[in-house]
């Protein structure tokens, strides 16, 4: 979000960042002071309050996941609950007052395929907004009245701001989406924050050898979505085969299948293996982490537009990724790009892929520097702040009044 902040204002665009959240009985403000935008943070509805104090899980797939055990007209009446309270999520009179307090001429929402969406296009055709919404990865849907309102929303908002080829497609295969409506525009990147570091004080720091060779992962601990089974695979088969090298596979992160991947690495008993289990949200901790590596890795089965292998290969490491959504547009050029693609599920051509850029001293720097100028040209806060500036002024332009 803050990145699409930074670059909408080297563009010219005075930016706020609306959220909902049920802590607040107020509308409040903060500043964002990275950036200098403004934060507002709205009050939820009462009616969603009551309504999420009786859910276990407001994101479950089902009306058991979200609400427990229920038959009969209990059932009903939970499943029309779980249907209507993504939309009553988003506060609209509030939303709508602030809006016109801050002056706003254009909404830009995250992501398309959720409630928040249809709701901000049905606020921005009432106070003659343009509503725009890019796509980060959500592809699916919680309730059965998106699959009712989401064609409409989207064919009646001004535009869709998309990285993935494969997204776009479907967009315009289920939607019938017209592609004026559509940007394909990357995620920006701050190029003054993600760049390579002090290899050697990186290595000190976390008490690698410095003539050691590490291969480095971050994210969310999801073992399936990630891939994180076919990267210890990957990584059992890389050390099998140069048996008297320092190797090291270094991992960044936890979510909610810590356990499972504890439990895995100890039946495995893989040598080299360093895992920092922990969220971290500070940049320059995780720029130093890539800093001390010479590969960066990227296993999922599943993702949308993913950002980790963008701020790897702007510290000017080489990447090694599964053909997962989104991978072949970051990577589109190959290994002009600065990277190599292998298939999914696939451990022994990640093994591989990876044994061959550690076994190529050369390999290894050069697809380094091909990875740092592939995001230099294409997903730096400069570039993607002139598209933006182009994609919503056109699509302004070209809206009709009575809209």
């Amino acid at each position: 979000m803050f990145g699409y902040i930074d670059a909408l204002q080297l563009a010219g665009f005075k930016t706020i960042l609306f959220c909902v959240s049920a802590r607040v009985t107020l509308p409040s403000r903060h500043t964002h002071m990275p950036t200098g935008s403004t934060i507002c943070v709205l009050p939820a509805s009462n009616s969603y309050r009551a309504i999420h104090r009786r859910m276990l899980n407001p994101y479950g797939w089902s009306v058991r996941d979200a609400f427990g055990d229920a038959r009969g007209t209990g059932y009903l009446m939970l499943a029309i609950l779980k249907n209507v309270a993504p939309y009553l999520a988003t506060p609209l009179r509030k939303l709508a007052r602030e809006l016109r307090n801050e002056n706003c001429k254009a909404i830009l929402c995250q992501e398309y395929e959720y409630a928040r969406f249809d709701m901000c296009v049905i606020l921005g055709y009432l106070m003659r907004l343009p509503v725009f919404a890019t796509f980060q990865g959500g592809d699916y849907k919680y309730s059965h009245l998106e699959h009712l309102l989401r064609p409409l929303t989207l064919r009646s908002c001004a535009g869709v701001i998309i990285a993935s080829n494969v997204e776009i497609q479907r967009v315009r295969s289920r939607y019938g989406l017209s592609l004026r409506k559509i940007a394909r525009i990357f995620n920006p990147l701050d190029l003054r924050v993600w760049q390579g570091g002090n290899r050697s004080l990186a290595r000190q720091a976390l008490n690698i050898p410095s003539e050691a060779q590490v291969v480095v992962w971050h994210g969310r601990i999801d073992l399936h979505r990630k891939g994180l089974d076919i990267l210890i695979d990957a990584w059992e088969q890389v050390r099998r085969n140069r048996s008297g090298r320092d190797l090291r596979l270094l991992l960044i992160g936890t979510g909610s299948d810590v356990e499972l991947l504890r439990q895995r690495l100890s039946v495995m008993q893989l040598r080299g293996v360093l895992w920092v289990d922990e969220y971290i949200l500070d940049r320059t901790a995780i720029r130093n982490y890539l800093s001390a590596a010479d590969i960066y890795v990227l296993p999922s089965r599943h993702e949308g537009f993913p950002v980790a292998p963008l701020e790897a290969m702007a510290c000017g490491l080489p990447v090694v990724a599964t053909d997962a959504p989104g991978v072949s547009d970051i990577l589109e050029g190959g290994e002009n790009s600065g990277g190599i693609v292998v298939p999914r599920e696939n451990s022994e051509a990640m093994a591989r892929a990876i044994g061959r850029i550690l076994d190529n001293e050369s390999l290894r720097r050069d697809l380094g520097r091909q990875a740092r100028l592939r995001v230099e040209s294409q997903f730096s806060l400069e570039a993607v702040g002139r598209q933006l500036r182009s994609f919503i002024g056109r699509a302004e332009a070209c809206r009709c009044p009575s809209a």
